[in-house]
């Protein structure tokens, strides 16, 4: 084995931590009896040869002597290396433009098509490895195939012939998922996988091949998916939640000649060996290949179908927009007797909340069920969910309360490193303006460290948190104004703010007086933002904010006039510091002018030609700003709408304050362009942030915001609620 391996220039190669002088070191691993030496090496192929997906010189070296592994039955664990391959030769560069790579791009692209050619090259041996005595490879070898093979007819036949004497559950599983890879990636065989998919959804099926085969349906073909799918799905979860938890298991033979249907009924009947498997000992894992295993194995201890959970997620992927079908299926699994499976609902649920729009409330209300279940994890991820949903958690803001009361203990959530945060039960009461949160706050103000997000939630429950006062300003006036001066503050500032509670004006001129060098604009800022909330109540601070004028050309001299104006009204004062502040070099500090002049209305007319001369800048947000600004001094929308329709178009981020501003203008007549984006916006079913991968915790929050100021700017102008 591995000969020529040391025939290799190794030394003249690199992976992503320096010299690949040490791969022949870990090709060996891979190789080795000590299951321990197997596991560091497949972690260094993944974290230096293969980093992050990354394509080297040496990564192509290695694809022979990889190959000579997955082939010698003699190799244990020889699954994790089919993966690694499928892994290196699967990469989809997505069309790049190669007129627009640079170099080093260039080169990346190269070694991706280089090793696309030659592990397809081999994807033969994948094919012998369908029937390997090792489940573990027979598991890897379909998806291998379906991503590598040349001859995805073959691959289709040979799925189809191995899927009746395949004696493994999760194999069988694999074979279906692989049919279903194959006619996303050859849509000219999408017909066919189809075909052979429907049929076995068929009764005749066991219920996790069934459920594997209708979500393979809804990702390649789910115009084929059966109109009652949800009935369908929620009675084959039933079924799978009375299948008793499996254990390792030798298979009988199966009849060669046997329908399909009859020979996967076998097997799945196949009763249980006595006795517990033999489980390979090891030690607590120190790579992160390791780590990642023994967190699955945990996720899966003591399930009946552990991939019921993966199954259900492609499901959920391939349905897409079919908001209430999603809904209804989520909703059947958060009354499972199962803990786990209700855990994976409210992951799901929340991915289809934070992405989708539409009727919750039911949903919301099973959610918060969860949070009285005595399983400390299911009513942490319910509360989790809850935590980022803000008007949407109405239905379950009783559950919320109930557990805010009954959990002192989760009302602060202390980390390792960084401040304080509030629980999410707490967090998630507040963010619903419900005034049971208040007793969780007002003790999470006395502790030592306050948390850095309470400010935030007194901001959302308004009015309701004024009892919080007076804890507030004693927190203030006890802030050492120190170089933590700002983390301290910050919070309780944030708080005073959002109550406009003026009686704190002497703790927060200390502040504004005392203000450290370091960090010590943030701080002055947040002051003067606190000053400002309080309006004509904080009249006794004019003369520190008048001295605060002297200094144009800042950004505290900015926050200073618009202070000043909330408090005095005097314009005269603060429109030359304003008007300087256009001046400005840094984006920032232009966005702020801009603002604040916008806040004067019509007594900044003056001003309009240096606003219109914003509105072609390069920056998006400036030129939004400016237009909106314009807007608000000349009382004129014509100039204004088409750069906020443009920065609609341009950047979705943008809709909520184009919004804003559009329900004021009260320029979305019938037949407008801004009533056809803003009827457009609600016709859609997909969040305006939606991201694949990834979201926001206020995400949900701005779309529905941007929804209700949707139907704001049309209600203004049809005299009715838009039919949309």
């Amino acid at each position: 084995m591995f000969a020529g391996i040391d025939e290799v220039d190794w030394a003249s190669m690199e992976h992503a931590y320096g010299p690949a002088d040490d791969v022949p070191v870990m090709l060996r691993g891979l190789a080795s009896a000590d299951p321990a030496e197997r596991e560091a090496a497949l972690d260094g192929m993944y974290g230096a040869v293969h980093h992050q997906g990354d394509v080297y010189a040496c990564t192509l070296a290695c694809i022979p002597f990889l190959f000579e592994l997955v082939v010698d039955p003699g190799i244990q664990d020889r699954g994790s290396i089919v993966e690694l391959l499928t892994s290196i030769g699967g990469i989809d560069l997505d069309g790049d433009d190669e007129d627009e790579l640079d170099e080093e791009e260039i080169e990346g692209a190269a070694n991706y098509a280089m090793a696309a050619t030659a592990v397809t090259a081999g994807a033969g041996a994948f094919c012998e490895l369908m029937a390997d005595e090792d489940p573990g490879v027979r598991l890897s070898a379909p998806l291998a195939l379906a991503t590598l093979h040349s001859h995805p007819v073959r691959v289709l036949a040979l799925l189809r012939e191995r899927l009746p004497v395949e004696p493994a559950e999760e194999v069988r599983l694999a074979l279906v998922e692989a049919a279903g890879r194959v006619a996303l990636r050859h849509r000219e065989l999408a017909g066919q996988a189809a075909a052979w998919l429907t049929r076995l959804t068929g009764e005749g099926f066991p219920p996790g091949l069934r459920l594997a085969a209708l979500a393979q349906l809804a990702r390649c073909a789910p115009d084929a998916l059966p109109g009652d799918v949800v009935r369908v799905v929620t009675g084959l979860l039933r079924q799978l939640r009375s299948v008793p938890v499996r254990r390792a298991q030798t298979a009988p033979a199966v009849d060669a000649q046997a329908g399909p249907v009859e020979a996967v009924a076998a097997v799945d009947a196949h009763s249980e060996a006595a006795g517990e498997p033999s489980v390979e000992e090891r030690a607590a894992p120190v790579t992160l290949v390791g780590q990642l295993r023994a967190l699955s194995d945990q996720e899966t201890s003591g399930r009946s179908a552990p991939w019921t959970a993966d199954l259900l997620r492609t499901l959920h992927v391939g349905l897409d927009d079919r908001v209430a079908e999603r809904t209804a299926l989520l909703t059947d699994q958060l009354r499972s007797p199962d803990h786990q499976q209700r855990i994976d609902a409210l992951r799901m649920s929340s991915g289809l909340i934070q992405a989708w729009r539409g009727s919750y409330e039911e949903l919301v209300r099973l959610v918060g069920e969860q949070l009285a279940t005595p399983e400390p994890r299911l009513a942490g991820a319910a509360a989790h969910v809850l935590e980022d949903l803000f008007g949407l958690a109405a239905p379950a803001a009783d559950a919320l309360a109930a557990r805010v009361a009954a959990d002192p203990g989760a009302w602060v959530q202390d980390w390792p490193s960084g401040p304080p945060a509030l629980g999410s039960a707490v967090k998630a009461l507040a963010r619903l303006g419900d005034a049971r949160a208040v007793p969780a706050l007002a003790a999470a103000l006395e502790r030592p460290e306050v948390p850095h997000d309470v400010g935030f939630a007194i901001g959302c429950l308004g009015a309701a948190a004024a009892p919080l006062t007076a804890a507030l300003r004693r927190g203030l006036g006890e802030v050492r104004l120190d170089e933590g001066a700002y983390d301290r503050a910050s919070p309780l500032l944030t708080g005073l703010t959002a109550l406009r509670a003026h009686e704190a004006i002497p703790e927060v001129l200390r502040v504004l007086r005392g203000a450290p060098e370091y960090r010590g604009e943030w701080l002055r800022t947040a002051a003067l933002r606190a000053l400002g909330s309080f309006g004509p109540a904080a009249h006794s601070a004019v003369p520190e904010l008048r001295a605060l004028l002297r200094r144009p050309g800042n950004t505290s001299a900015t926050e200073a006039a618009q202070a000043l104006w909330a408090v005095d009204g005097d314009a005269d004062a603060v429109l030359p510091v304003l008007i300087e502040g256009l001046q400005a070099e840094r984006v920032h500090e232009l966005r702020l002018a801009v603002n604040a002049l916008g806040r004067l209305g019509t007594r900044a007319a003056v001003t309009a030609p240096r606003l219109r001369a914003l509105l072609g800048h390069e920056e998006l947000w400036l030129r939004v700003d400016a237009a909106i600004a314009l807007f608000d001094v000349s009382g004129r929308a014509e100039e204004s709408v088409p750069v906020l329709l443009a920065a609609w178009e341009k950047n979705r981020h943008a809709r909520v304050r184009v919004a804003e501003c559009l329900a004021r203008m009260g320029v979305a007549g019938a037949g407008s362009d801004a009533a056809h984006v803003l009827r457009a916006e609600l016709a859609s079913v997909r969040r305006h942030n939606a991201v694949d991968g990834g979201y926001g915790s206020h995400d949900t929050y701005e779309d529905e915001k941007l929804l209700a100021l949707c139907r704001q700017a049309l209600l203004g102008n049809t005299g009715k609620e838009p039919t949309t």
